[in-house]
């Protein structure tokens, strides 16, 4: 009994460690999403499928060209910031002044649209970029090195973007505009121009985690359908647009699938995860912290 008790506790530790490393993760997805609803007040339904062109970028120039796998990151992380910054040109700032129903509904054309897209464009076939990273063991617990190395990746990230948005002139005007749009057009600040940025910011965070993911997943068409659903809820839960919500969400959503996983299986982790999610909703239903930051 006290040998079962002791197996018990390391494979719970290790659900739990592996809980936090999926939540830096999970952190990064919605740390994108977050900053252009914060900015921009208009929710990118069509976010994941960004980061399924970038997981595409990665497979193409790293598996099929065979450019280095720290060169095909950039050149994919550069792509899905322009992409991003084409999307709100196209199709956000002619929708800004619309009512937000005709945004989604905008945003989840795109969605179809890069589906259809990738699927003509690519095919149905599930694409690996080939990287198989070896198993981390410590003691009887074992860790992957392809989610130890996304971890530490969107750490770098995430403080990345804090120090940008706390230490430059166009952060800081970020952050002013999520505040108070009407004072800071007031004040001479150029709203069309910090929006166009913030779209290729997003972006730019879209394209770091597909190059993560795509170490971790295959890629295909559909991929946005098994990311999208949770970003979105893990921004919700957090309060749109609040990024430590979206932050304290994404490491509660990982550890409730981890540990679900453990006891279970990991299908019921992610039921367990969305039945959260749906409890939270009657009891805050502004989001953990509702505040934008």
């Amino acid at each position: 009994m006290e040998s079962f008790l002791e197996i018990f506790d390391i494979y719970l530790l290790e659900a739990v460690l592996n809980g936090i490393l999926l939540g830096g993760v999970l952190a990064l997805l919605a740390l994108g999403l977050n900053l252009i609803f914060g900015v921009i007040d208009v929710t990118w339904i069509c976010y994941a499928e960004l980061i399924m062109i970038g997981m595409y970028g990665m497979y193409y120039l790293f598996s099929v060209y065979h450019l280095p796998y720290w060169v095909a990151a950039p050149l994919s992380i550069l792509l899905v910031a322009a992409l991003g910054a084409l999307l709100h040109f196209l199709v956000i700032e002619p929708l800004l002044s619309s009512p937000p129903i005709n945004q989604l509904l905008a945003t989840g054309g795109v969605l179809f649209f890069l589906q259809s897209f990738a699927t003509v464009a690519f095919g149905i076939e599930f694409r690996n970029v080939g990287i198989k990273l070896p198993i981390l063991a410590v003691g009887e617990m074992n860790f992957s090195y392809a989610r130890l190395l996304a971890f530490g990746a969107a750490l770098v990230g995430m403080v990345a973007v804090y120090v940008f948005m706390r230490k430059t002139y166009v952060g800081t005007a970020i952050r002013a505009i999520a505040q108070d749009r009407q004072i800071m057009a007031l004040m001479g600040v150029d709203a069309r121009r910090i929006y166009l940025i913030t779209s290729a910011i997003g972006g730019a965070l879209a394209g770091l985690a597909a190059c993560l993911l795509v170490l971790m997943y295959d890629v295909h068409p559909f991929i946005g359908l098994s990311i999208g659903p949770i970003t979105f809820l893990i921004c919700v839960l957090g309060g749109l647009g609040n990024f430590v919500g979206g932050f304290v969400a994404s490491f509660l959503f990982a550890e409730i699938i981890s540990l679900g996983g453990l006891f279970s299986d990991l299908e019921w982790g992610y039921v367990l995860a969305f039945g959260f999610f749906i409890l939270m909703m009657f009891v805050r239903p502004a989001g953990l912290l509702a505040r934008r930051a």
